[in-house]
């Protein structure tokens, strides 16, 4: 058992210090969101038909900001403490009904405060919380998230639900109904055996599937052979590959599962790289994946502030000691923020799959260049976090 009851009937967080739970501090489009309202306006709009599925994890985060990170046994006090909420797929399906998507959500929680809290936030962002077991007793997930003011990064100590789900929670014609119409179904690689159930279901049914794959979790390797698009953490490729380079790292991936279309790892202020899969027939030139990279680097255009891409022709890529793959592979920056106006990195991953669960409903963007596609930047700037589930503004 991970937790028991007593620790999420009474977080160790003083009340007085926090927000109230689950407030929303902002307006959907404020007046800050300029940049956002600019890329978008061009965009034709959605389709009738865009619902999306998420399996995985939402939860409370409580989040303490410090002038620094502590060394061990000190005490320090925090400059500000904020309770919201939080979660990959939480996070991620609500980025993408506020971009105008239907996402619906499996998930868990217990009939606590916190999990009550929890269904009403995603509700009031368009995210159908129909599919989410309540158990009665036990605790919804939490996470304790130490906000690093110095270094602009947080730390994360995350207590799972209890009692877990299970797949026969998920019964037969909730999962009918929540598969109804989606056009693609998303997993962030929690709750494995229920995740697993809706998977193969999926794919009965010729529903593509996204993964996040952030790392090596039970179960992950069964929903990745059913993958049809796959984004990395940074250290994921070369953590589950062995491979020497991330760019063989994902020649070794796309090598190895053979139904993924694209994989795509994100590299933070690096901004990420793709690997796109093509049909090797008609393909002569064979190219060195790392020396590729290399290239497109020296392709794009440092001086710009916003996000862009560059991307190389189709090839035969080659990983030395792997293999090779026919596909492009695809160089994208991130916006250059400046350090003043930063926060933290917190759900800025999670809006970037937010963002790509997005890319498929416009027919002017590819579904393999989501480098395009305007990211809902929470509050302030692209990589911080404020408010209850990562701001769209």
């Amino acid at each position: 058992m991970a937790t028991t009851m007593t620790l999420h009937a009474h977080p160790p967080l003083p009340v007085p210090l926090v927000k109230p739970a689950f407030s929303f501090p902002y307006p959907l489009h404020s007046p800050s969101s300029q940049r956002f309202r600019m890329s978008s306006a061009s965009l034709p709009p959605l389709p009738e038909n865009r619902v999306v599925l998420g399996c995985g994890a939402v939860s409370v985060d409580f989040l303490a900001a410090v002038a620094s990170y502590p060394n061990p046994d000190d005490k320090i006090r925090s400059t500000s403490a904020k309770l919201q909420g939080g979660g990959n797929a939480g996070n991620a399906l609500t980025c993408a009904a506020r971009l105008g998507l239907k996402p619906r959500l499996i998930s868990k929680v217990a009939d606590d405060p916190q999990g009550k809290g929890i269904l009403e936030e995603l509700e009031a962002d368009g995210v159908d919380s129909s599919f989410i077991v309540v158990s009665e007793g036990g605790n919804s997930p939490f996470t304790y998230i130490i906000v690093d003011d110095q270094t602009k990064t947080r730390t994360c100590i995350h207590t799972p639900g209890y009692p877990p789900m299970i797949p026969q929670e998920l019964t037969e014609s909730n999962l009918v109904a929540a598969l109804d119409g989606a056009r693609l179904v998303y997993f962030d690689g929690r709750l494995h055996e229920t995740a697993l159930v809706v998977a193969q279901e999926a794919t009965r049914r010729g529903i593509p599937i996204l993964i996040d794959a952030e790392r090596k979790r039970e179960g992950l390797d069964e929903l990745l052979n059913l993958s049809s698009y796959v984004i990395c953490s940074a250290k994921f490729p070369q953590a589950w590959t062995g491979a020497p380079s991330i760019p063989s790292a994902l020649v070794s991936m796309v090598l190895m599962l053979p139904n993924i279309k694209f994989v795509v790892v994100t590299l933070g202020e690096d901004g990420c790289v793709m690997l796109e899969r093509s049909s090797e027939n008609g393909l002569s030139e064979e190219v060195d994946v790392d020396d590729l990279l290399e290239t497109l680097k020296h392709k794009k255009d440092s001086n710009s502030t916003l996000p862009t891409y560059v991307s190389s022709s189709q090839v035969k890529l080659h990983a030395k000691g792997i293999g090779t793959v026919g596909g492009r592979l695809l160089l994208g920056t991130a916006e250059k923020i400046p350090p003043s106006e930063l926060v933290d990195t917190t759900g800025a991953g999670d809006s970037f799959i937010g963002a790509v669960l997005y890319a498929p409903y416009h027919v002017v963007m590819s579904f393999c260049c989501p480098f395009n596609i305007p990211h809902p930047s929470p509050h302030k700037k692209m990589l911080t976090k404020e408010g209850p589930f990562p701001q769209v503004v």
